[in-house]
């Protein structure tokens, strides 16, 4: 597995790989009127173009070498909040779960993070997806809950989870 930075050349790619991945990950958990409503907002070519015309804030294509193909991408935001990385979003193809692409990935982020002076690594995670407990695997742990108004009669329920680095 390689990690490969994003460019703005890499937006189609990066709504493809969204689009395949929320399809599997968020079925039964929201709607699919919810899926398509968070898609259309927090991944068009505007919202993503913004994000790269933001020096703090990276993305991430997850590169498998062994099948020459994109399996997934990370978007994280240094200085989110003073000393604190948010990882916006990681995404997984369904095929790629389980072949510790997201483990390497995290360890990636990890790194990135501590080289850039923050310590800490916030991120929120639906309350019934099973990504909690990957990230529970990984160090993270739940510090708070929230609801949040989305917009189009829409809520994300979620966990907010952070990892502290300690000196």
């Amino acid at each position: 597995m390689k990690l490969k930075k994003g460019t703005e050349k890499d937006i189609p790619l990066i709504r493809d790989l969204a689009r395949r991945s929320w399809e599997s990950a968020y079925v039964g958990i929201i709607s699919q009127e919810q899926i398509e409503y968070m898609l259309d907002k927090m991944y068009s070519d505007e919202e993503i173009l913004s994000q790269f015309q933001n020096p703090d804030y990276h993305y991430y294509l997850i590169f498998d070498e062994n099948n020459n193909s994109f399996e997934g991408f990370m978007g994280y935001e240094n200085n989110y909040e003073a000393g604190t990385t948010k990882l916006h979003r990681i995404y997984l193809v369904p095929e790629s779960k389980g072949k510790g692409f997201g483990k390497e990935a995290l360890i990636f982020l990890k790194d990135k993070v501590s080289e850039s002076g923050n310590e800490r690594i916030i991120l929120n995670v639906n309350k019934v997806n099973s990504a909690k407990k990957f990230y529970e695997s990984q160090g993270y742990r739940v510090y708070d809950e929230v609801v949040l108004d989305i917009g189009g009669n829409f809520v994300m329920d979620d966990y907010l989870m952070e990892y502290v680095f300690h000196k």
